[in-house]
């Protein structure tokens, strides 16, 4: 495999691990700060507020920079801000250094994607882009369980001095061995958002923004959510980490399967309701072992098995921009993330860890509705947009 996209893909398990790992590490940020896990929560919220909303920006402000630049650039920034949360003593400056390494990863993720797609011939260009997005997937799987578990020996601090260094070796590694890569076409913001103007459009986006914001309210605070099954252990909870980023695996694979042979539609509705029922039961199958387990595995495989039909109904909306709506999609997720973090926060200080799953439950279930909205709007003529933007550097 070209070693060039593994260090890409280094890069993207770096970033997805920094996102997911601080689930696992926020009682003992709390604790060790002085805080409530509430307020801590806010490091996931102003990681994901921050790249959710420079990601788009930032692509079309940076595209006139060369791409190996850019990327060093980034994977530095995305360092400093973790170092300096490492070494915080003070919450603020740990807020204040997420959001810098969320900036940072809000410049090398569409970078990373776009460089991948340049860098391989046309007919092997998915399968270059499924190699570095493979670190986004391998960061639930493997990075997020292995962080909060270092976490469980070493200290919080130790989980992010781990991305830390994730984030260095892949800076090297990019400097080492990714060539010069030319230029892509420039791409305004305006052009970027134009297909906002499709109500299917929107309402196929705002339904990632809330199924996501529900799916992941549970995940920044499983420590707190689990913390009947797993007493606070967590060594456990890395553990049950590792089998909710399995399942995700599972469930994503699964997804492109089913795809290829049903109405995405379909899919997208039985995700949802079955993610519904899974979080209204929570509060109480997170009490026992085997009833967490199922839970966990039956949450990893609608989140992550939501992905691939909302992708797939964003392309049949409109080929021509399809990966510009994708990376709004992207972006509606990180929305969903940051906003989560904002509303557990408020649930947990107001009724406690326990019923937070029926509150995300609640989201999931507006995520229905929106979909459904899209749906009935699908046979009306869609607002059509110029495809401006070269393919690799949209996403």
């Amino acid at each position: 495999m070209d070693r060039r996209l593994l260090i890409l893909a280094l890069g993207m398990f770096a970033m997805g691990t920094d996102n997911f790992v601080v689930a696992g590490i926020l009682p003992s940020v709390a604790a060790s700060l002085q805080t409530s896990v509430s307020v801590a929560g806010l490091m996931v919220t102003c990681y994901a507020l921050t790249y959710a909303v420079a990601a788009p920006v930032m692509a079309a402000v940076a595209g006139g920079l060369p791409r190996k630049l850019l990327l060093v650039s980034a994977l530095g920034i995305f360092v400093v801000g973790n170092a300096i949360s490492a070494l915080a003593t003070d919450v603020s400056w740990v807020l204040m250094s997420r959001a810098l390494a969320g900036f940072g990863a809000a410049l090398f993720s569409p970078t990373a994607l776009g460089v991948a797609a340049a860098l391989a011939s046309p007919e092997k260009r998915g399968r270059a882009l499924a190699t570095v997005t493979a670190g986004l997937t391998g960061a639930t799987a493997l990075g997020s369980p292995l962080g909060t578990l270092i976490g469980g020996f070493g200290g919080w601090r130790s989980t992010l001095w781990f991305v830390t260094a994730l984030g260095a070796l892949a800076m090297i590694g990019v400097w080492s061995l990714l060539p010069s890569v030319p230029l892509p076409a420039a791409v305004r913001l305006r052009e970027r958002l134009a297909p906002m103007r499709d109500p299917r459009v929107a309402l196929t986006l705002l339904t990632s923004l809330f199924a996501f914001g529900g799916f992941l309210m549970v995940y920044t605070y499983a420590g707190v959510v689990l913390e009947p099954v797993t007493h606070g252990d967590e060594r456990m909870l890395a553990g049950l980490f590792l089998l909710w980023g399995v399942a995700a695996t599972v469930g994503n694979l699964l997804a492109g399967r089913l795809v290829d042979r049903f109405d995405s539609r379909h899919i997208v509705n039985a995700m949802l309701w079955t993610a519904i029922f899974n979080f209204c039961a929570l509060p109480w199958t997170a009490a026992h072992p085997v009833s967490a387990i199922i839970a966990l595995v039956i949450w990893g495989i609608c989140g992550w098995g939501l992905i691939v039909p909302q992708q797939h109904r964003l392309v049949q909306l409109s080929p021509l921009v399809a990966p510009l709506l994708l990376a709004l999609n992207n972006t509606a997720t990180y929305l969903g993330l940051a906003g989560s973090g904002v509303l557990g926060a408020i649930v947990l200080r107001s009724t406690g860890g326990q019923y937070l799953s029926l509150f995300a439950a609640a989201m999931i279930a507006l995520a229905f509705v929106l979909t459904a909205a899209a749906h009935r709007r699908s046979g009306r003529p869609a607002v059509h947009h110029r495809a401006t933007a070269a393919p690799a550097e949209a996403l």
